[in-house]
């Protein structure tokens, strides 16, 4: 059976991911590309698994404010080789499509960028503890800095009052952290142009969503071609 298709969407926290991920699934399974009628598989990171979340839970809370930037990220890349095993290679393995809310792009980010860890520490985790493992096609969402930040403030406040659950340690950080994660995120981008599509600005939750569709539409046919 021929590999599956891994597809990851990155960017700040309130770019718009979880609402875009949804819609690519929809539009998917409405494709039924492998005629079998199986359903995207949906992930997240971290997260994602039963250990994933008790992981994402301390990463996430602002009590654990102490964390060193070592810790976060070898948390980030514990999480991630348990999604692997579980979640994603199995999938692929079994032909599927494979959609992930944040992969190793995310940790170079935020560890490598925003807490000025450095990209190469970063990718060496990755080569030894996921095998190297790279999305097909990653989707780089990434409207202005400024929006980013308002609209996540507003979503774990609105998480916080339904849920009861803290998810606001990221979001305290200083306005520095996330313009060098953002930055970190161009220079993925402008590194590995074949795989990351960058889609930026400021554009309306439909207008996002067309550009991704042409982005996995064009992959697809690519993916289809090579078998």
């Amino acid at each position: 059976m021929p590999r599956g298709l891994f597809i990851t969407l990155e960017g700040l926290d309130g770019s718009g991911k979880t609402t875009q991920i949804k819609r690519l699934a929809a539009w998917l399974k409405k494709r039924n590309l492998d005629k079998r009628n199986l359903e995207p598989v949906l992930t997240r990171q971290p997260g994602g698994t039963a250990t994933g979340d008790r992981i994402r839970e301390l990463l996430l809370d602002s009590r654990s404010a102490s964390l060193a930037a070592m810790t976060e990220m070898s948390l980030m890349f514990a999480d991630r080789a348990q999604a692997i095993a579980e979640v994603i290679q199995p999938a692929l393995d079994a032909g599927r499509i494979v959609l992930c809310d944040r992969f190793t792009d995310s940790t170079e980010a935020y560890q490598g960028g925003g807490r000025e860890l450095g990209s190469e520490i970063v990718l060496e985790m990755h080569r030894l503890v996921c095998g190297n493992l790279q999305p097909d096609l990653t989707l780089l969402l990434l409207p202005s800095l400024s929006a980013s930040l308002e609209r996540a403030r507003r979503r774990n406040e609105r998480h916080s009052a339904q849920t009861g659950q803290d998810e606001s340690r990221f979001e305290q950080e200083q306005e520095g952290f996330y313009r060098r994660v953002w930055e970190k995120y161009r220079s993925i981008a402008a590194r590995e142009p074949d795989r990351v599509v960058e889609i930026g600005g400021n554009l309306s939750i439909e207008e996002v969503h067309e550009q991704i569709v042409e982005a996995v539409a064009e992959r697809l046919l690519t993916a289809t071609a090579r078998q």
